[in-house]
This record gives C-alpha cells, sequence and structure tokens, in this order.
C-alpha cells in the first residue's frame, strides 16, 4: 500500500510538472499572441488608412477621367460640325465653278467673246439693267424668228423632196398590193367557206348513216359550236351508241371511240371520195362483234376506191385480195411476201390489199 502510494505521489507530481511546464507555454502563447494582435490591429489600421486614400484618390481619377470624355465628345461634336461644314462649302465651290464653266460656254456659245472678252465688256457704274434686259430679249426673239442660218437649205430640200416623191409611189403600190391582197382574201375564204359549206352538209348526211351500219340502233350526229361564222366554227361529235345514253366521246369505251373516229372518217370518204386509202391497224381495239361491222363497211367501201390495211386481224385478212407479209431470214435479211388470196381471179381496181407484219 505504501508502494502503491508513492507510485501514485510519483504520478500525481509529474502530472502536476507536465501542467506547470503547459502552464508556462501557454503564458508564453499568450504573451506572443497578444504581440501578434497588437501588430495585426496596427496592420489592419495602416491597411484601412491606405485603401481610404486610394479609394479617394480612384474617386479623384474617375472625376478626371469623365472631365476628359465630355471634352473628348465636345471636341468630337465640334471636329464632325467642322467637317460636315467643310463638306459643304467644298461641294458649294464645285457648284459655284461648275455654274461659271457653265456660265462661260454658254456666253461662247451665245454671244461668241471668251472670259477675258466679257471682263473687259463689263458695263460700268451707268449701267440700266432693266434697259438690258429688255434689248435682250427684243433681240433673241428676232434671233428666234430669223431662225438659223443653212447654206445647204436648197440641196437638202431637192434631197427630201426627191425621197418624198420616192416614198409617196412605194406608198401607192403598197397600196395597190395590199388593195390586191385583201381581194385575195376575200376570194380565198369565199372559196373556202363555200368548200367547207358543202363538205360540211355532205358529211353532216352521211355520219349518221355510217354510224348506224357500225352501231346498228344507235344514233350520231355532227354539230356546229358556232353556225355563224363557218371559217372558226368547231365540230362535236354526238354519239349514242344502242343501249346507252350517253352522248359525249369521253364517255365511250376504247373500242367505240375507235369505230365514231372510223364513222367520221368513213363518212368525209363516202363525201369526198379518194382513189385509194390506207388505214393502220384501225381495228386492233375492236371486239368480233365490231370488227364484222367495220369489215362490212370495208366491202362498202371498196366497191369504189381501193384499200390498202395494215392489219393483224384474221377476219380482215380474209376479204382480201392480196396478203404482204415482211418476213426475215436466218441470215437477218428481211424479205416480202405475197399471197394472192383467189388466185384464179384477177385482182380488180378496186381490190382490198391486207399487208402483214
Amino acid at each position: 500500500q505504501a508502494r502503491q502510494e508513492a507510485s501514485a505521489r510519483e504520478q500525481f507530481e509529474r502530472a502536476a510538472a507536465r501542467r506547470r511546464a503547459a502552464r508556462e507555454r501557454a503564458g508564453v502563447v499568450h504573451a506572443q499572441a497578444q504581440r501578434v494582435d497588437l501588430r495585426l490591429k496596427d496592420a489592419l489600421n495602416r491597411a484601412a488608412e491606405s485603401r481610404t486614400r486610394t479609394a479617394e484618390a480612384h474617386r479623384q481619377w474617375q472625376e478626371t477621367l469623365t472631365r476628359n470624355k465630355d471634352k473628348v465628345n465636345t471636341l468630337t461634336l465640334r471636329l464632325n460640325h467642322l467637317t460636315d461644314k467643310s463638306h459643304q462649302a467644298e461641294i458649294a465651290r464645285s457648284q459655284a465653278q461648275l455654274r461659271i464653266e457653265q456660265a462661260l460656254e454658254q456666253a461662247m456659245d451665245q454671244l461668241g467673246m471668251a472670259a477675258p472678252q466679257l471682263l473687259a465688256e463689263a458695263p460700268g457704274e451707268d449701267f440700266d439693267r432693266e434697259t438690258a434686259a429688255k434689248e435682250l430679249a427684243a433681240a433673241e426673239k428676232s434671233l428666234r424668228n430669223l431662225g438659223k442660218v443653212n447654206p445647204l437649205a436648197l440641196e437638202e430640200f431637192a434631197a427630201l423632196e426627191e425621197r418624198h416623191r420616192f416614198l409617196a409611189t412605194q406608198l401607192d403600190d403598197v397600196e395597190r398590193a395590199r388593195a390586191d391582197l385583201e381581194d385575195v382574201i376575200r376570194d380565198v375564204d369565199s372559196t373556202i367557206l363555200q368548200l367547207f359549206t358543202d363538205a360540211w352538209a355532205d358529211v353532216e348526211v352521211e355520219f349518221p348513216r355510217v354510224f348506224d351500219t357500225l352501231f346498228p340502233g344507235g344514233a350520231g350526229r355532227l354539230i356546229l359550236t358556232d353556225p355563224s361564222d363557218m371559217l372558226t366554227t368547231g365540230i362535236e361529235v354526238e354519239a349514242r351508241p344502242p343501249g346507252k345514253k350517253v352522248k359525249r366521246l369521253s364517255l365511250l369505251s376504247g373500242g367505240e371511240k375507235s369505230l365514231t373516229a372510223l364513222a367520221l372518217l368513213v363518212a368525209i370518204f363516202r363525201a369526198r371520195p379518194s382513189p385509194f386509202y390506207v388505214m393502220d391497224e384501225v381495228e386492233a381495239a375492236l371486239d368480233d362483234v365490231n370488227l364484222r361491222r367495220l369489215i362490212a363497211l370495208f366491202l362498202e367501201l371498196r366497191r369504189d376506191s381501193q384499200l390498202i390495211v395494215i392489219t393483224h386481224q384474221k377476219p380482215t385478212m380474209d376479204i382480201a385480195n392480196v396478203l404482204y407479209g415482211v418476213t426475215m431470214r436466218g441470215d437477218g435479211v428481211t424479205r416480202v411476201i405475197s399471197q394472192r388470196m383467189h388466185p384464179m381471179e384477177a385482182v380488180p381496181d378496186d381490190a382490198v390489199v391486207a399487208e402483214t407484219p
């Protein structure tokens, strides 16, 4: 127990010694801190004073800068104003110089006097401007009445007179040619009108007949859009196949359109016959029934004319007198093959010739 008490006393003394050493160090640190605090306060005071002086100097500099900017702006405005005045003065000088030059040119043209002569003959102090202005006006009027003197006036008059006679002759020729052309135009218009009217009357009569042949039980007619003016009128085709109420070609089928077109062509053929007709696959869009009707129409046409038909249809070939075909041999050379459908009969002038490719 005594050893334990001695050990505890030693620990207490060591702890007390450490606390005394720590207290002494703390006192030293506290003293140093107080000195540092005093230095910091002194430095802060000096910094505050320096900042105050700097702010005052900056304010003064800002005021000086503002005053200088105002002076610069004022001087800039003054410079711009002076520049504008200088430019205007330059323009005025140029205009004055131009007016002087124009006045000198005008004086030279009107008076025939240069600038030195004008200055030498300048009026004196007794110059009466109103009297001079009246004299000038009277002289200008007399000069205008007199006009310019042209020494070549006689030659020019003779040339113009000759030119006038030539142009008058040409004008008479043109007017006579125009009158002749108008007479020819009237004759041509009259002939065209007569031919068209006669052809129209015949075609108008034939079209319903041909249409009835191609469309048994149907009705078709031709209508003039402007009967009052036969030279500019158009022609409308009105077609109504049997069993249909349509009258416009746009509402017909392809085969019906083809037959209607063929009816119009055949009506023209009958109205104005031709020695022969050439038809190129006109029955390509027709069925068997309509093809038979067209073939019957071909048989009627070949009574007075010769038909040359290009076709792929066998019924059309059957009614032909002579067939011509174009074929290609193995060596690439084409040749024409002909076949007489009725070899024992002579081919009449109104024969139907069918050409097959």
